[in-house]
């Protein structure tokens, strides 16, 4: 109850804040969490999107890496946090979409918790496996898959995780079934895939086309509905047959719920801005791996539901028990 009453004088006070001073924010510096570890993906979307639109809002805008729990802590932070514009998270699909249908006492609802500003980018995976594997495309891959049931195994960055859920939804779809090997982050679940501790992956593309490039790693398929710019001889899951298949996250800005709309909209315009840079673009960008998208808050919004919906769809399907 306290906390209720809490946040709701806070709301008041952003609120206030919105018809007396609005168009005056920001006056001071911004804090943008980042739920993950420094040095990954989300890390470098935070510090090449938030220095942008720093420059665009003429305040600087500080990364604080908040990770643990799938993202999750850095979300719950952000969740409690005042919704006056000078507290943004590092939006992912992780926390905001899969841990509320994976974990039975989330500390925030992704939907009341949050007022969206807008979804950044789109990636995808790519199936991989050693080169040496025997196999030359998807339909000789889930052959051997069948001639193997519960043999053959695929890591990933932890229980939860986009690579996980990419390959439940493979085994669902392929009725093949194979052992999954949670890591606790990319670089150890492919450094072991390379190693030859695990049989394949589906890895991120931006970490994944180095070692394709190089012949330590030979692709099946991408999981999008379309190909990556970054791999653009690499057909998607759906072109091989497999159709509707599909797996991709987001990474996005949202601020805690409450916030002004006249902030929110301002923070957009300055995302939307940022993500048309060319130096933004050639580092995160579709070389890169990701789809830029600089949407409306109110379609974002309608993405997370979506979202949400999704995976709490594949999750019950592939027997994925809460924890």
């Amino acid at each position: 109850m306290e906390r209720v009453v809490k946040r709701g004088l806070a709301c008041l006070a952003a609120m206030w804040l919105a018809g007396a001073g609005a168009q005056d924010y920001p006056t001071r510096p911004i804090r943008l969490v980042c739920p993950y570890n420094p040095g990954g993906g989300a890390d470098i979307y935070s510090r090449t999107v938030g220095q942008k639109m720093s420059e665009i809002l003429g305040q600087t805008i500080v990364v604080d890496n908040r990770a643990g729990a799938n993202g999750g802590i850095g979300t719950a932070l952000v969740a409690k946090a005042s919704p006056d514009g000078y507290t943004l998270l590092l939006g992912n699909s992780g926390p905001m979409t899969v841990n509320p249908n994976l974990y039975k006492n989330v500390p925030y609802d992704p939907i009341k918790d949050f007022a969206p500003v807008s979804q950044g980018t789109v990636y995808w995976y790519v199936l991989v496996v050693p080169p040496a594997m025997p196999v030359k495309g998807l339909e000789e891959f889930v052959a051997m898959l069948k001639a193997k049931p519960g043999q053959m195994t695929y890591g990933s960055t932890g229980i939860g995780g986009g690579n996980h859920l990419a390959g439940e939804l493979f085994n669902l779809m392929t009725q093949t079934k194979a052992i999954h090997v949670p890591y606790t982050g990319s670089a150890v679940a492919l450094a072991s895939l390379l190693g030859g501790q695990t049989s394949y992956m589906f890895d991120t593309v931006v970490t994944a086309v180095p070692h394709i490039k190089a012949g330590r790693l030979k692709p099946i398929g991408v999981t999008a509905l379309k190909r990556s710019e970054a791999i653009p001889d690499v057909p998607t899951m759906h072109e091989l047959g497999l159709k509707g298949y599909e797996i991709t996250q987001w990474q996005a800005i949202v601020a805690p719920g409450g916030t002004p709309k006249a902030i929110v909209s301002k923070l957009h315009q300055a995302m939307v801005k940022a993500l048309k840079d060319k130096n933004v673009i050639d580092r995160i960008g579709p070389r890169a791996g990701n789809d830029l998208v600089g949407n409306t808050p109110e379609e974002f919004a309608q993405v997370i539901k979506r979202d949400l919906a999704k995976y709490a769809k594949l999750v019950k399907e592939a027997r994925i028990e809460p924890r």
